[in-house]
């Protein structure tokens, strides 16, 4: 309590001290979620330094719960740190994109107009026809960056708002490069090329 000589105690115990326990739960929980996401993409040196920091700053915010027991305003600004910690880290994450994604896009409608939009743009990108429930389909499969994908899925939307579209994390992908086509997509044809099939013997 030193570093708060000159300060009114009631201020101290009721006021600021909650307002740091609420701010340090906010960057360790804030921490926490990026080292999961971190862990999650296989990154072994940025992740224990971010749990390193949640660990140092979460001991220091208990420290001072524990000093002020009989007060519930530090409880409450424990619990809303914490809170508040998990909403900006998720929205800490969703800007800075990381990783990558697979995009699957099934159409109905002949997906040519899409595939020239999307290949247009630098993407690349598999087509195979497909049979669904209400008749063939195109299936289309890419694989992004997620910083990207907001702008693949409004261009899909501006194709055909009506064309079922799924996204999914990937947490590694080849560095394999495949030479396009002069028709701008790789067909199913094309892909034997690279993955033969085995004959049954």
């Amino acid at each position: 309590m030193q570093y708060f000589e000159g300060i009114d105690p009631t201020l101290v115990e009721w006021v600021i001290i909650p307002a740091l326990i609420f701010m340090a739960r906010i960057v360790d929980v804030s921490l926490g979620t990026l080292r999961i996401v971190f862990i999650s993409k296989g990154n072994k040196l940025i992740a224990p330094i971010l749990g390193f920091m949640e660990v140092l700053i979460w001991l220091i915010a208990i420290t001072q719960v524990m000093q002020n027991l009989n007060n519930a305003v530090s409880y409450l600004a424990w619990a809303g740190g914490f809170a508040t910690g998990n909403f900006l880290g998720l929205r800490i994450e969703q800007k800075l994109a990381l990783g990558q994604v697979v995009v699957r896009i099934i159409t109905v409608e002949q997906a040519s107009k899409l595939i020239d939009r999307l290949t247009g743009r630098g993407y690349r990108l598999t087509c195979v026809d497909a049979r669904g429930t209400r008749g063939n389909v195109n299936l289309l499969f890419m694989i992004l960056k997620r910083k990207k994908l907001e702008e693949v899925i409004g261009l899909i939307r501006d194709y055909n708002p009506n064309a079922f579209y799924s996204v999914e994390d990937v947490r590694s992908v080849s560095e394999l490069e495949v030479p396009q086509e002069s028709n701008a997509f790789i067909s199913l044809n094309n892909m034997r090329k690279f993955f033969p099939l085995r004959k049954g013997k």
